[in-house]
């Protein structure tokens, strides 16, 4: 059966590639190869009385951080580049998020503060809750990608190795919370699968001091990636609008 018989919808042809300025040297871009990965921005990690809240965790700086996405992801959509969501969390019974045989079940915070305080158990981070769900400014839209997920990174028991590779997608913008858990630890998995990360520093959010944020960018700019800002990517991003939109 032909491509064409079946359905077959070829993705638009892009005008060109694009070279983002970056830290420690510009990385070329083809859109059609690119994918922007959204990083956990439920209610949980940045809105008041979601999860990371209650946690103790100052979420001051998500509300900038989810203006500097939606700007991003404004741009990668013009530009016809993938856009693809993680969303973490687990069943609401937790059987997903594992017992005490699992280090996540010593080391997730949310399940820790859901031990020490009973009446929060099944409100946080349980698929169909306000928690786990993504914040209203940055609802997904047609032709988006989510990838539910149970541990930090985003590679780890999910089909996001299979989705990248059937579209021929090699470099991943990431963007989201926590620079310094699920944005790092997605970024690092994707570095050991060949494939090509991108952090953009103003369009992610750290737990913890600030400090926090700049060792990651350390950490990604000489060992695992690259780091760039939102108006960089925004900037070259649009020179490469599809040539037949």
């Amino acid at each position: 059966m032909s491509t064409a018989a079946a359905g077959y919808v070829a993705p638009q042809e892009h005008a060109q590639s694009v070279t983002l300025p970056a830290r420690p040297e510009p990385i070329t871009l083809k859109p059609s190869e690119t994918a922007v990965v959204v990083v956990d921005m439920q209610n949980a990690y940045s809105t008041e009385g979601g999860y990371v809240d209650l946690a103790g965790f100052d979420i001051a700086g998500a509300k900038g951080t989810i203006a500097n996405i939606k700007r991003t992801l404004d741009g990668a959509r013009a530009a016809g580049v993938q856009v693809i969501y993680f969303q973490n969390g687990w069943d609401k019974d937790y059987v997903e998020a594992g017992g005490p045989g699992s280090p996540n079940y010593h080391k997730s915070n949310a399940l820790k503060t859901m031990r020490q305080r009973p009446e929060l158990h099944g409100k946080l981070l349980a698929k169909g809750t306000w928690d786990y769900a993504i914040v209203d400014e940055l609802q997904p839209q047609p032709g988006d990608i989510l990838v539910p997920k149970t541990r930090y990174s985003g590679f780890f028991n999910t089909n996001m190795d299979s989705v990248l590779r059937a579209r021929g997608i090699r470099n991943l913008v990431f963007v989201g919370i926590a620079t310094n858990v699920c944005v790092e630890s997605s970024l690092r998995d994707a570095f050991h699968l060949e494939y090509f990360g991108v952090m953009l520093e103003d369009a992610t959010h750290h737990l913890g001091p600030d400090f926090i944020q700049q060792a990651t960018v350390y950490n990604v700019e000489k060992f695992f990636g690259w780091v760039a800002t939102v108006n960089d990517f925004c900037g070259v991003i649009s020179q490469a609008a599809p040539a037949n939109p």
